[in-house]
């Protein structure tokens, strides 16, 4: 009887493993991602994946008004936005799943307009998207590429102190995508607030 427990324990928490990453509870490296459709957008229009078909290199920043380590990385995220800005390749989206008042859709269309935000800022209304990438902090970056596989996911560098950072682990993912290699670094801690997701009951 405990041999068999121990055996289904193993199978278990290998599938677990399997499932999901080093540090994502959801998804793992090399894995393909799910896809949004009509996403509102502090822009007035809607957002689907669909629009991005063309991209070869894709970063998806969870993000939201108010953790003070989202404001903080505000700057670097519009850095990295303009880096990229005039290759056609890549894409930058911003996504916001936060129920509060504070990170409504108009609270972030002020917000995008005051920042001057360049790439889209979209809100996660029903949270699906942010729960089916196992995304749990803000900030939280994902990059995919063109068979819309994870190459990199977790923090932006390698410190919250910009004074501080010298590796950028999402710029470098990108340039790695379209050199069609692997970033060295796949997978880090991503290190700020916890998104606010909805309890539900059990």
């Amino acid at each position: 009887m405990f041999r068999v427990f121990f055996l289904c324990l193993a199978v278990f928490l290998t599938l677990t493993a399997i499932q999901a990453g080093e540090f994502n509870p959801v998804l793992s490296v090399g894995d393909v991602v799910q896809p949004w459709e009509n996403l509102p957008g502090t822009d007035g229009e809607p957002h689907s994946w669909k629009d991005l078909k063309d991209k070869k290199a894709i970063v998806i920043a969870f993000t939201c008004n108010t953790c003070p380590y989202a404001i903080d990385y505000q700057d670097r995220l519009k850095k990295l936005a303009r880096k990229w800005a005039s290759d056609d390749r890549v894409a930058l989206i911003a996504v916001n799943s936060n129920l509060i008042d504070d990170d409504s859709l108009e609270a972030m269309k002020e917000r995008a307009k005051a920042e001057e935000f360049t790439f889209p800022y979209l809100k996660d209304e029903k949270q699906e998207l942010g729960k089916a990438w196992g995304a749990t902090r803000t900030p939280e970056f994902f990059v995919i590429d063109s068979e819309r596989k994870v190459v990199y996911m977790g923090a932006m560098d390698d410190d919250t102190n910009a004074a501080e950072a010298t590796v950028n682990y999402v710029d470098k993912a990108v340039e790695a995508t379209l050199a069609g290699k692997n970033p060295e670094v796949q997978e880090t801690v991503a290190i700020g607030c916890n998104i606010r997701y909805k309890r539900s009951r059990r």
